[in-house]
């Protein structure tokens, strides 16, 4: 029995040599090529982030008003024709606001004047709440960015930001930059056999990474209190988005 166990450990570690010089030999015979395509794009989404801070002395102090506030922002934005599908609350968070009273003791036995503190002990009062609500809003006709954001900081919106610029559909684009840099890949790999004197085989691999660069336009404005007064209408500049595909193609060799 253990003579029948070492062989079969022994032909298990043969098997495992010989496909490893394997992979080796066949590592050998390999080329791996890259190939980058990229395509220009413009924008048709605007993504932006309003949103309303409120404070109250109780939790119905704090929600009423903010609750208030916010109708009117999402009111005022419908107004300029975003759809309710376009708007989404993505922030709701109700945190109560502390006032910090450090605790006096006076030393028993010793005759001063005023207290002395021992130790760092103190005590959180409660004196209010805060209210934040944020709503993401898409807008897709950008002749009303500028409109929209004065709308909604006059209707009670006291932080705005995170606007940014995308395309709703990009996979058109991606397709279009990933056959640029699949053709761009197999030049790439016909030149590089032609100088190096191999012969291409077929493709045994392939690897793609994509990303595109979103232009930031707003980060963050109408802080503080509530807006009272109605600012300019800020002009806004979508600019142009790059779709950017790289595609790696492993090609056995002869």
């Amino acid at each position: 029995m253990a003579i029948l166990i070492i062989g079969v450990l022994i032909f298990f570690v043969g098997q495992l040599m010989l496909q490893s010089r394997s992979l080796d030999i066949q590592n050998q015979n390999q080329i791996t090529v890259s190939g980058e395509g990229k395509v220009y794009a413009k924008p048709d989404v605007a993504i932006v982030s309003l949103g309303v801070t409120t404070q109250g002395k109780t939790v119905a102090d704090a929600t009423t008003s903010n609750t208030t506030k916010m109708n009117a922002v999402i009111a005022a934005v419908k107004a300029e024709g975003v759809a309710d599908k376009d708007i989404q609350t993505t922030n709701y968070n109700l945190t109560p606001n502390y006032q910090t009273q450090p605790i006096i003791y006076s030393l028993p036995m010793i005759p001063v004047s005023s207290p002395v503190p021992v130790g760092g002990s103190s005590s959180n009062t409660i004196t209010g709440y805060t209210l934040e609500q944020d709503v993401q809003v898409k807008i897709r006709d950008f002749t009303k960015i500028g409109d929209i954001l004065d709308k909604a900081t006059s209707a009670g919106s006291n932080q705005i930001g995170d606007l940014q610029f995308t395309i709703d559909n990009p996979q058109k684009f991606q397709d279009q930059a990933r056959a640029q840099a699949i053709a761009q890949a197999k030049t790439n790999a016909q030149n590089l056999a032609k100088e190096s004197g191999v012969n291409l085989g077929k493709i045994i691999n392939v690897y793609e990474n994509n990303y595109s660069t979103v232009p930031m336009a707003y980060n963050s404005v109408a802080k503080g209190g509530g807006v009272t007064e109605s600012a300019p209408a800020p002009t806004i500049q979508p600019g142009q988005q790059e779709i950017d595909v790289t595609i790696n193609l492993t090609y056995q060799v002869k």
